[in-house]
């Protein structure tokens, strides 16, 4: 037997007639006779005695509506717990990112998801290289790249913008040495090591800059905006990182060569589960609006 077909006979036998068991399944008279006739065939005998005023269950239609009941109870109960749980959003969400973007633009989010859904736990994974999705080892990636990958889906939430930056104190210090604020490859620099290289900015600087005046290297974005900050050198940051602090001073406008998307990605297999659909909802809700990405709304 067909478990759909059973579930029409429920219909029909509790309800007394073709017209009402349409109605309340959203299927036409011709479909419900159709699966009647079907689970009848099936079965090899009449469950029905059809009257013009309703269908009558026959004895061996009573049988069966003894044996199926409980079943459909079941079914409708194993429904409405897993659609409750559902609703509620619990479970695990596994999130990776870079430190960047954590600390610039997703804790207080991230806070906020967790407040308005207490039965998530949000398992973070702060690394510059993308996990494998397709394995699993995230769910969800927030991550800064102009070529998302092929095999992921999501929502690009706007690009960041790169600028030269120094600290108050460094710009005195090679002002009194009579340097000039523009004059790039006499001042020293903050640069992005090896692991960063792949970067625009890292382009830039080797372009622009000679490698004996990058004082210091960095492997993370986050780590090279503190250096500046500390006044060790100027360095091509990000303003997302930059422009909030008050000792940091942009020395260019930003160079929009440099400009990078921001997207919230995830495997195509799960982008219906609810929890990871409601969590990327609330991202895209929240970020898109964020002034990290007013440059690009300025353009539109």
């Amino acid at each position: 037997m067909d478990w759909d077909d059973c579930r029409y006979f429920l219909t029909v036998a509790e309800t007394g007639s073709l017209s009402a068991a349409a109605r309340r399944l959203g299927q036409s008279h011709s479909t419900i006779l159709r699966r009647l006739d079907k689970l009848e065939a099936a079965l090899d005998a009449r469950l029905f005695e059809r009257f013009q005023s309703g269908y009558v269950l026959t004895a061996t239609g009573e049988e069966l509506l003894a044996l199926l009941a409980p079943v459909g109870e079941n079914m409708e109960e194993a429904e409405r717990r897993i659609s409750g749980r559902n609703a509620a959003l619990q479970g695990t969400i596994r999130v990776t990112t870079t430190d960047t973007l954590l600390h610039g633009l997703l804790l207080p989010v991230l806070s906020a998801f967790r407040q308005a859904h207490p039965g998530i736990r949000l398992q973070l994974t702060v690394a510059n290289s993308f996990l494998n999705l397709t394995r699993r080892d995230a769910d969800v990636a927030i991550r800064p790249t102009n070529t998302p990958p092929d095999n992921l889906v999501g929502r690009k939430l706007g690009s960041v913008q790169t600028a030269p930056y120094a600290s108050e104190a460094y710009l005195r210090r090679a002002r009194e040495e009579g340097k000039r604020d523009d004059d790039w490859a006499a001042h020293g620099w903050v640069a992005p090591d090896e692991a960063l290289a792949h970067l625009a900015q890292a382009r830039w600087l080797r372009e622009r800059v000679p490698a004996e005046q990058h004082v210091a290297s960095v492997d993370s974005l986050l780590g090279m905006a503190s250096a500046v900050e500390a006044g060790m050198g100027m360095g091509m940051l990000l303003g997302l990182l930059a422009d909030g602090k008050p000792g940091l001073v942009r020395l260019a406008p930003p160079d929009p060569a440099l400009d990078t998307e921001v997207w919230i990605l995830t495997h195509p297999d799960l982008r219906r589960v609810n929890r990871i659909r409601s969590f990327t909802d609330f991202l895209y809700a929240s970020l898109s609006g964020h002034p990290a990405f007013e440059h690009i709304r300025d353009k539109q």
